[in-house]
Formats: structure tokens, sequence, C-alpha cells
């Protein structure tokens, strides 16, 4: 069962969520071929041939697949195909926009999201939120399947697979690239990095949010998320938001603070190693998935746990 797989990239290097796609792929069985789109992304091809468990990297360095752009790379994509039994990709928000065209233009049924390898043709992915596990058996002959890859371990290092370079195929020519204001941060970005903190609308405004999270983060070296509640109230930018519609991350620690634990947040952030909970209710759901929890007031918490951190030389 050949296996068609579309890299995720980023600031022209590998992303991780690729090597995790890679295990859900050696769970499915066959060889596995890792497909790179876009000019000036030969270091990333090369990292993609030392996976373990990649057989080809195929390397599309046309200019119009620059910025993953959703018509082009399905038409590449459908044109490779036929020599595929299974295409599949992280579940990211290019893959989101690419993948279901290439599924679309196959006439077959994506299964998005998989979460666990049950057999080659048989899959469980998160449903309502992540409050209940559907098993899926797909049974077209040809599988498209995205995967949620907090739920994978990464491959290791140490293939050493050929690096194959490729023609982009006929461009559609009905979407093309305008601009992008991307986000500079020297924190670790949300999606892999091991300690994340996230603030709620407890924080009652932007200026608390900042000055309440800012030195944990700082002494952590953590990342910083935010619920949507926090988002929606302008206290954070979208693109730090975790949760349904948001992102979904597993870090090794992952600190809430002010956070009620809505459905739609826990479903973003369920799989953290540790679950550390500041909420003065008692009540409040995330509690319920939450290895630590402290009912405090988060004002007075929070900087208490700096200066303690402090302390310890942090």
């Amino acid at each position: 069962m050949a296996i068609l797989l579309l890299a995720e990239t980023a600031n022209g290097a590998l992303a991780p969520s690729t090597a995790k796609a890679v295990t859900a792929a050696q769970q499915i069985g066959g060889p596995i071929h890792v497909l790179v789109v876009g000019p000036g992304l030969k270091a990333a091809a090369d990292q993609a041939a030392k996976i373990s468990g990649v057989e080809k990297v195929l390397y599309a360095e046309d200019a119009a697949l620059d910025h993953v752009l959703a018509e082009p790379v399905a038409a590449l994509i459908l044109s490779l195909a036929p020599s595929y039994d299974v295409i599949m990709a992280p579940s990211t928000s290019a893959t989101k926009n690419v993948l279901p065209r290439v599924a679309a233009l196959l006439d077959v049924a994506q299964v998005s999201d998989i979460i666990k390898v049950v057999s080659a043709d048989t899959f469980d992915r998160p449903i309502y939120a992540g409050n209940a596990i559907q098993t899926v058996r797909a049974k077209d002959a040809k599988k498209v399947i995205t995967v949620r890859t907090t739920a994978f371990a990464a491959a290791p290092e140490g293939g050493s697979a050929a690096v194959e370079s490729i023609g982009g195929a006929a461009n559609p020519g009905v979407s093309s690239f305008k601009s992008e204001e991307l986000a500079k941060s020297e924190r670790p970005e949300l999606t892999s990095a091991r300690i994340i903190i996230s603030g709620g609308r407890a924080l009652g405004s932007a200026e608390n949010f900042q000055k309440v999270l800012d030195p944990v983060a700082n002494r952590l070296n953590a990342a910083i998320g935010a619920s949507r509640a926090a988002v929606d109230a302008g206290y954070a930018p979208n693109d730090l938001q975790v949760g349904q519609t948001g992102k979904a991350v597993a870090p090794e620690l992952y600190v809430a603070v002010g956070i009620s634990g809505a459905i739609q947040h826990l479903a973003g952030m369920k799989d953290s190693k540790i679950i550390v909970a500041i909420n003065k209710d008692e009540e409040a759901p995330i509690f319920q998935v939450a290895d630590y929890g402290l009912v405090a007031d988060l004002f007075q918490a929070v900087p208490e746990l700096d200066a303690e951190l402090a302390k310890l030389g942090k």
C-alpha cells in the first residue's frame, strides 16, 4: 500500500508535524514517499530524507506551489495519485485547504484528524469536540487522510532516502498569493512547544494577560496560548488560540490560567502530558482533566508561582 505524505514546512524548514505523520503512515504500512512543495525548500526535503521509514522524497520547486496554494498543490497531488493507495498529511490549516480538494477530485471520502490507526483501512478520530471517538473504515480504493499529529510520536532520524526533483502540474490559475503578515515572537512555536501557559477571559484585559503570564512564560521558556474567550475579548491575537477552532497542542506541561475548560478548549489541549489548572471556581470543567488543580485567585497565585520559580533560579 504505497503512501504519499504531503509535508508541512515552516520558515524554510521541515515542521515537526511531518515526522509525527510519518509514524501514522508507518502504522498503515507500505512504502512512504514524502512530498515537499515550494521553492527554496531543498533543505526541508533533505530533512525529510533523514526521517526513519521514508523511502523517497519528492521535491517540487515550482514557483506556483509557493505558500501552498490549494489549487496548484491539489493538481500536483492528483497527477501523482495513480501511483499511490493512500494520500495523507498532517492536519494543519494549509492541508485542510488542500486535501479536501484532492478527495473531491478523486471522488473519495476524506478521513480527517485520525488519532489512531486500527488497521490499514480503519481509523479512530475525535468527534463532538473530542467528547466521543469515532471508528471509521475507509472503503475507497484510494484513501485521503489527515493526521492529528498530537496523537503520534515523531519518527526518529536515521533514514537516508533519495530526494527526487519533480515538476509541478498545470496550474489551474484560479488563485494567487497576495500578501501575509506573520506574527514574530522569540517564544517557542505554540504547536511544538514543550511548555505552554494559557490564559482565559478571567484575566480581564490585554494588559493583565501580558503582565500576569509573561514573567512565568519567560522563566519556563514557554509558549503562550489563549482560550477562545480571551481571543474574542481582544486579550490575545487569534494565532495564540488553543482549541477546536484554534490550534491543537500536546506539550509536556500545559498550565491553564483562568480558563474554565469549555469542551471546545479541551479538544485542543487534553492530550497534554501534564495539565495544571489555576481557577478560583472549584466547579470549573478544567479541573476534570487537570493532573494538578489549584483553586485560587490567579492574580495572587501566578505571581507567587513566579516568585517560587525565581528562588529555583529559573
